[in-house]
């Protein structure tokens, strides 16, 4: 399908997590560079990753090759079904597809559709992404989609919505100079609701330790119903951690979605892990909801059974399978920043669309 940036015009709308999936999409990691050493223990752990998945809906790979793509399928081939997983020669630089990959909307039309934002890296941190700059384009193009490209930088893990006209980011990401350095608070807040079919922005300060994407809401603050979000704490007064989530914690407290307090549910932050004295970017934050699963990153300390009480309280009619992502972490990154949901048309059924009223010409960039 060719790029049809008239569609940009009329507003499209971002449908939840939790809503039905067709597909799930993964880059598979094959970087060494971004896991020195621990490559393949990161690649052991998404082969949990798929395994999960497959029993509930079908599971979409980038590859590099057809080498490649050998090398992935003798991999999973003793735990996931040839038949559950699509291979795609795809090259990327890195396996992080959230931020990388399409995000599927829905057209007036309703039709789905794939918004290609620019990506250049978390600022220009990791040359080069030439590769995964033309991920977002082939996946549209697989599915046979339409597909937008709004021309600004936006990344996957940076929000997070309700379906519901309200959208989750942090001021230290969308604000940051080394994304939009044009664009003001008003023009990207025009941009999401433009793009994502929301009505209310609403603004978390800043990320935890270690979180090279300078403050990912994935790390932070997840939706989990229409009113209902988790949200991460750190308890220990003496961690670095602390002060920050506690700030994101009382903005929470003053939030109001259409009219009335949202039921907010806390999450603890797991034991800090470091490699070559680098805070690594531990989260349970950074789970990730599809067709009856929920994907919870564990850390092999106690709080991973009070992270999974709380989803499994929260999200009730699916399984929480604990993936451990000790060696994903050490990529700096997570189970959310590693997936991509494909909407199902049933997600149009599932929660009320909220298209944004579109007058005058989209902001300029």
């Amino acid at each position: 399908m060719s790029t049809d940036d008239s569609i940009l015009s009329q507003g499209t709308w971002m449908p939840p997590e939790w809503s039905p999936h067709r597909a799930t999409w993964l880059s598979w990691p094959h970087n060494a560079e971004t896991w020195p050493g621990t490559l393949s223990t990161a690649e052991a752990a998404m082969i949990e990753v798929a395994a999960a998945l497959a029993p509930h809906e079908h599971v979409h790979i980038n590859v590099l090759d057809s080498d490649h793509r050998s090398h992935v399928l003798r991999q999973l081939s003793s735990r996931v079904p040839p038949e559950r997983v699509t291979y795609h020669a795809i090259a990327t630089d890195d396996a992080w597809i959230r931020d990388h990959g399409a995000i599927f909307v829905f057209a007036p039309d309703s039709m789905l559709h794939a918004l290609d934002f620019d990506y250049n890296a978390w600022g220009g941190k990791y040359p080069p992404w030439d590769h995964d700059r033309q991920v977002a384009a082939r996946m549209a193009e697989v599915l046979g989609v339409g597909t937008s490209r709004p021309g600004i930088v936006l990344e996957g893990g940076s929000i997070d919505v309700n379906g519901a006209g309200v959208v989750l980011t942090t001021e230290q990401c969308l604000l940051n100079a080394n994304r939009n350095p044009s664009l003001s608070r008003a023009q990207i807040e025009s941009q999401l609701r433009r793009h994502l079919g929301v009505r209310q922005v609403v603004w978390l300060g800043q990320g935890i330790e270690g979180d090279d994407t300078d403050g990912h809401i994935d790390d932070l603050t997840r939706f989990v119903g229409e009113h209902t979000l988790v949200t991460v704490l750190e308890d220990d007064r003496g961690d670095v951690n602390h002060a920050p989530l506690a700030e994101n914690r009382r903005r929470l407290e003053q939030l109001s979605i259409d009219g009335r307090s949202p039921e907010v549910h806390e999450l603890p932050m797991p034991t800090p892990l470091y490699a070559n004295g680098q805070r690594l970017p531990a989260s349970y934050a950074n789970f990730y909801i599809a067709n009856g699963v929920v994907l919870l990153p564990v850390f092999d300390c106690r709080a991973d059974a009070q992270a999974a009480e709380v989803l499994q309280a929260c999200l009730p009619g699916r399984e929480v399978a604990r993936i451990d992502a000790r060696a994903l972490v050490h990529g700096l990154g997570g189970i959310h920043c590693l997936t991509q949901q494909v909407p199902a048309d049933d997600a149009l059924l599932s929660c009320p669309r909220v298209f944004p009223k579109v007058t005058g010409p989209a902001p300029q960039t």
